[in-house]
């Protein structure tokens, strides 16, 4: 059966489809349209998902709100040094990833700007680094006074102001990403209230994304690969209307991966809510089930990722193998600033 090994998922990627930049506006976005029933492909424009929702189905997304979690700054040599700040911990310490790893040992300092130096504390198992922010400023204010968008790898350029708007979607609320939940970055404040306005629920749902989400699955048996964990919360307000759409038969829309994986996370098979929040380490991957997802909007990912694997999971390793070999052929733009796809 395909979609089982990991070079399954290997595909060639002109340098030139990888989106450097977003869109003057959101919406302009394109949208690849794949019917998994009839193995259709369709090319449409992102407003056009107005049209697409029927009255009374939930749009689920992620108000996630990406942190300037990137600190760059100066060892005690001047030697420039980087922390990215993955998650808080007790009191005023956090994970960390840093480089150069080889020099940034436990004592060691980086000084990031006037108010705000990095101390490192300790060495994980993963090799990510308990960090000690000292600074008089709170820590959401000196990550926003001294803190860079942490802008994914594969964008080869320096952050700038636009980047800060940008590279977080409309209805970000809640502090906590090292990275945008991206398929929700094409929706304008029009559309969603276009979507309101046609009957259209929301549910807001919670998950941090972390670097991991852009760490490539190296073995050939995705089942040896590791998942860092994730936080999420799903609100009783969402619960409630998520419960009520199952009921009257009405269709749940995830915006993106990490909404599919919090609901998947956080429901069992009959739609039954088992927890509001915690961590998850799912990797959803052929032949896995979905109990909650019927429809998902998602953008172009990394070859052999463990996102380009969900969605496999859920339009089939063929129909999502062809569907990407089709986007490469009509040019469409990939990965955080790309163009969309809706499965349906």
């Amino acid at each position: 059966m395909n979609g089982q090994k990991t070079s399954d998922y290997e595909f060639e990627l002109p340098p030139a489809l990888i989106a450097q930049e977003p869109l003057a506006e959101r919406a302009d976005s394109r949208l690849m349209v794949v019917d998994r029933s009839a193995g259709s492909i369709q090319h449409k424009r992102f407003a056009d998902i107005v049209d697409m929702i029927p009255s009374g189905d939930v749009l689920v997304l992620n108000t996630t709100r990406v942190l300037k979690a990137r600190l760059l700054g100066k060892r005690a040599s001047g030697a420039p040094a980087e922390i990215l700040l993955l998650k808080p911990l007790v009191g005023d310490t956090w994970e960390a990833m840093v480089s150069p790893g080889g020099k940034l040992h436990p004592g060691r300092r980086v000084t990031i700007g006037p108010e705000l130096s990095v101390e490192i504390l300790d060495i994980t198992e993963r090799r990510t680094r308990i960090v000690r922010l000292e600074t008089p400023l709170t820590h959401a204010d000196a990550i926003e006074r001294y803190g860079h968008v942490p802008l994914p790898p594969y964008i080869t350029r320096a952050d700038t102001a636009a980047d800060a708007s940008r590279y977080q979607t409309v209805y970000a609320v809640e502090r906590g990403s090292v990275a945008a939940p991206t398929a929700g970055l094409h929706f304008s404040r029009v559309i969603l209230e276009e979507l309101t306005r046609c009957g259209v629920q929301r549910a807001g749902v919670v998950l941090h994304v972390g670097a991991g989400t852009f760490k490539p699955v190296e073995v050939e048996d995705p089942g040896d690969h590791v998942m860092h964990e994730e936080r999420y919360a799903i609100p009783e307000s969402s619960i409630a209307v998520l419960q009520a759409a199952r009921k009257q038969g009405k269709h749940i829309w995830a915006v993106g991966t990490t909404s599919a994986r919090t609901l998947e996370s956080a429901f069992d098979e009959n739609g039954h809510i088992i927890a509001t929040e915690g961590e998850t380490r799912l990797f959803i991957r052929p032949s896995y089930r979905f109990r909650m997802v019927d429809r998902l909007l998602t953008n172009f990912h990394l070859p052999r990722s463990t996102l380009l694997m969900l969605v496999a999971a859920f339009a089939g390793y063929e129909l999502t193998m062809r569907a990407y070999r089709e986007a490469i052929a009509e040019r469409y733009r990939f990965f955080s600033y790309g163009d969309a796809m809706i499965l349906l």
